[in-house]
């Protein structure tokens, strides 16, 4: 009988049957699918502007065909695309080195506190700057960094030589840098902190019975048990690793000038949006959008050959 029953519960069941004893469920789920369709996947059937020689006045339907014409910026070499290219990429690389792991570690160093009460006092603090918009904290830096700004008007008063940091085109990698670890590693640490409180406290107990030292829990305890949602991290940090800030970004243009400041986003938005290449721009933000999907599909494949989840599993 038991056999009989464990048979069933085996048996797979039917798509129908799966929607009627799922149905709750579905309905409370359908506003959302509905958002990411109608916001997400709607609107990439306007791509094939980038195939088009698109004028607004004439609609997609009205404009003629161009073929891979909007495509010549990048297989050409275009100057200007170049150069936003290669400021993405050192952002990219910035970002990679200096940004990802920020969180990490002031997730160990959270969770090393003893007090309860310490440890949520400084998660308050530390999430803070993720609800400001990028205007008010571009602002705030201007006004401890600029020219006039509060570190500026401590060196005048004593008579000391003022720093260049907002406007120095020499620095606006590193500052874009710093003002993302700034404004959002506190917030990024909370899937970190919610991993290590599913760490079984038994394997401390022991590595710290066999003698082991704080780094070697570290290293052999903690580690191993954030492997697999820092995996998942990057290689959703990878889809999105052409994307470097575009509002932090053109906020900020001005003062240095395109040459270091213009990323692909911001390529795509002057010469879409203000310069009226709407082709041109729409072919660039297609590549990269492919090139993303490339590369998360390329870095899970690999978290699966070491024996790793991923994102999806096989």
């Amino acid at each position: 009988m038991l056999q009989r029953t464990s048979k069933r519960s085996r048996e797979r069941l039917s798509l129908g049957r799966r929607l009627v004893r799922d149905r709750v469920l579905l309905l409370f789920a359908l506003p959302g699918v509905a958002l990411i369709i109608a916001f997400h996947y709607v609107p990439l059937l306007g791509n094939i502007i980038a195939f088009k020689d698109y004028q607004p006045f004439l609609g997609i339907g009205g404009s003629d065909w161009s073929g891979w014409e909007n495509f010549s910026v990048i297989f050409n070499g275009d100057p200007a695309f170049l150069r936003a290219l290669k400021n993405t990429l050192i952002l990219t690389s910035l970002q990679s080195v200096f940004v990802f792991p920020a969180p990490i570690l002031l997730a160990l160093l959270l969770n090393s506190l003893f007090s309860e009460r310490i440890k949520r006092i400084a998660q308050s603090i530390l999430y803070l700057p993720h609800f400001m918009s990028w205007v008010i904290v571009v602002a705030l830096f201007q006004q401890m960094l600029g020219g006039s700004g509060l570190l500026n008007n401590y060196l005048r008063s004593h008579d000391l030589s003022t720093i260049n940091i907002i406007g120095n085109s020499e620095l606006f990698h590193v500052l874009l840098t710093s003002q993302i670890i700034w404004k959002d590693t506190g917030w990024a640490t909370i899937l970190f902190l919610a991993a290590l409180s599913q760490i079984d406290s038994q394997l401390y107990e022991a590595a710290s019975v066999d003698g082991a030292t704080r780094m070697r829990q570290l290293w052999h305890v903690t580690l191993p048990g954030l492997r697999g949602i820092i995996i998942l991290l990057f290689i959703l940090r990878l889809g999105d690793s052409l994307t470097v800030g575009f509002e932090q970004i053109v906020l900020q243009q001005q003062a240095v000038g395109r040459d270091v400041s213009e990323v692909l986003d911001t390529y795509v938005y002057n010469n879409g949006v203000l310069g009226g290449a709407w082709g041109v721009a729409a072919a660039v933000g297609l590549v990269k959008g492919v090139v993303g999907v490339i590369l998360v599909l390329t870095a899970n494949k690999v978290a699966h050959i070491f024996g790793e989840q991923g994102v999806y599993q096989r």
